[in-house]
């Protein structure tokens, strides 16, 4: 690790924690030159995860775009603060347990619309009216139909 301060080479560990539930390790480091102390953060470098879009164009899976979608969808609605950040981070999850590199960019809108559809309806109603393109009224009674008909279902279960 080269030294911030005077570009040496030889530095050595002081100090290593776990953060992030073991994901990284932050360091904290002495310069063997100059005895500056800094701090460094290692983590894991995943795998390259790949999203093929509708017309076959190709991109690197971006979690920051995937989370300000879902904080667009949530936004003035009744839910935590940290909502979005924790389906964008459980949608990259299961995106990346399934061990392929390259997902349809539907996979992914597929599983944001299930998470916000159990989050907040509303929001849900917000993202898949863009996500599906909705052509009409008649689209989105429909799908506001579904969402009636599914919370039917779970409160007779109650």
């Amino acid at each position: 690790m080269r030294c911030p301060q005077c570009g040496d080479r030889e530095t050595r560990v002081v100090d290593s924690r776990d953060l992030d539930d073991a994901a990284t390790i932050r360091r904290r480091r002495e310069c063997a030159a100059c005895s500056m102390r800094f701090t460094t953060y290692e983590r894991t470098e995943a795998a390259r995860l790949i999203v093929v879009k509708r017309d076959g164009g190709r991109q690197e899976f971006d979690r920051d775009k995937l989370a300000s979608g879902l904080r667009k969808s949530l936004t003035r609605r009744p839910v935590p603060d940290q909502a979005a950040e924790q389906a964008a981070d459980s949608i990259e999850i299961e995106l990346r347990s399934a061990g392929v590199t390259e997902v349809p960019s539907q996979r992914i809108g597929t599983l944001a619309m299930e998470r916000l559809r159990g989050l907040d309806q509303i929001a849900y109603i917000r993202f898949a009216s863009v996500y599906q393109s909705f052509e009409d009224l008649a689209d989105l009674k429909r799908e506001v139909d579904s969402l009636y008909a599914t919370r039917d279902d779970s409160s007779l279960a109650r």
